[in-house]
């Protein structure tokens, strides 16, 4: 490992000329500690906001590498499968990744989905989840976005960060997370 400004860089030796320079969490958002606020366009490209569910509905923001992918695809159906009981327990989906509206829009289109995709071809609220790394093989530098989830409470508050998630049945795990969330919120508070 080294530190080089502000990142702390994991550097993988493999034979020959191939060589990976990956971003360790550089800035990942704190449990307990506020979501990072952002704004960015759907499929529709009709702009979507984290400070508008504040108050009013639990969020789950997932995060995966590029429309189309099987991986990704079967996340996303996973998602839009279990949209209406996701619903039931006051909480919305939202999907980002790199690629523009108009992949969303056919993405959503081709496999039926009806999760909100949300574009970040900049990958800037990739950066600020700490789930964009750099990866360099001989001069070439690539960015990746890592299959990550978040689950914010209607307070605005990160509750859970899951990193490199298994994107075969991990709907019904983050559903889980959301019902204890609204579970813990009934409870009455000793004092």
């Amino acid at each position: 490992m080294r530190v080089w400004g502000q990142r702390t860089l994991a550097l993988h030796e493999f034979p020959g000329w191939f060589r990976i320079v990956r971003n360790v969490k550089t800035r990942t958002p704190q449990i307990g500690q506020p979501a990072p606020v952002f704004s960015l366009a759907d499929a529709d490209m009709e702009s979507v906001g984290l400070a508008a569910f504040r108050g009013k509905k639990n969020v789950v923001l997932y995060f995966y590498p590029r429309d189309g992918t099987p991986g990704c695809t079967l996340q996303a159906i996973e998602f839009s499968d279990h949209e209406d009981a996701f619903a039931r327990h006051d909480c919305v989906v939202l999907g980002v990744s790199p690629d523009d509206c108009i992949s969303h829009a056919e993405f959503r289109d081709k496999h039926g989905l009806s999760v909100c995709l949300l574009a970040d071809p900049e990958t800037e609220v990739c950066e600020q989840y700490g789930v964009r790394e750099v990866k360099q093989c001989g001069a070439e530098k690539k960015t990746n976005i890592v299959r990550a989830t978040f689950v914010i409470d209607k307070k605005g508050l990160l509750r859970h960060a899951l990193y490199g998630v298994n994107p075969r049945g991990h709907a019904m795990e983050v559903l889980q997370l959301v019902k204890q969330i609204n579970r813990e919120c009934k409870l009455p508070k000793t004092p």
